[in-house]
């Protein structure tokens, strides 16, 4: 693995990508803007609650590994913060879009995946997802993401970056014993799987509909 970042550096890595594809008038990021995008509520899995120092421990490593760079733009005198995912490998803005929310909230099926990166990138179908999920595997640079094997009593695999070491509890095989007896025809399990599909983005949907209501109640608070 050429990258072996910390969760509070995959942290930074992910927001400095969203803030770029979401809200490039702002980009690139303060530190005192980065810090506060970090601890955001909303679009994170798990909430943070970094410090100053602790963000700026995360940059100096980033830094030395040329992921990040500090600059100063024309006509501020506080240093800002971009990634430098560009000298990284040739990414595509839908492949930064899905690196960058399996960076902010870890492993995820393809469902979720679409639902997600809606804010960042349009994305025509599951389909379209799964082809730059593909990309991302078989780049001539990386691997860059990984598929995981099923959990037990899921029929959708989730998809990892690789930018950090994979939890090992991630990729623990399914024990054969465990899964049904199968009986059903093969269109039967397309059925299950569209199914199934369809409820992982109407969950992913209320999960971040939850989040911006927490979100806004706190800022009216």
């Amino acid at each position: 693995m050429k990258y072996a970042i910390n969760a509070v550096e995959a942290r930074i890595l992910g927001v400095l990508i969203e803030k770029q594809l979401s809200t490039p008038e702002y980009y690139p990021l303060t530190l005192n803007a980065l810090i506060n995008a970090c601890n955001q509520k909303s679009n994170r899995d798990p909430v943070m609650s970094l410090d100053e120092s602790s963000v700026v421990e995360a940059l100096d490593s980033l830094r030395k590994q040329h992921l990040v760079w500090q600059i100063m733009t024309h006509g501020s005198r506080t240093p800002k913060y971009e990634h430098n995912m560009k000298d990284v490998a040739a990414f595509s803005e839908s492949q930064l879009a899905v690196l960058c929310e399996l960076m902010l909230r870890g492993p995820q099926t393809v469902g979720e995946l679409r639902t997600r990166t809606a804010r960042l990138t349009e994305f025509y179908g599951l389909s379209d997802v799964e082809h730059t999920l593909k990309k991302l595997m078989a780049d001539e640079s990386g691997p860059f993401a990984v598929q995981l094997p099923r959990r037990p009593g899921h029929k959708e695999s989730r998809y990892a970056h690789l930018f950090s070491e994979v939890d090992p509890s991630e990729v623990a095989d399914e024990s054969p014993a465990a899964a049904p007896p199968n009986r059903q025809s093969d269109a039967d399990h397309r059925r299950i799987d569209i199914l199934e599909k369809k409820v992982d983005e109407l969950q992913a949907a209320l999960s971040d509909l939850r989040d911006q209501f927490l979100e806004f109640k706190r800022e009216l608070e």
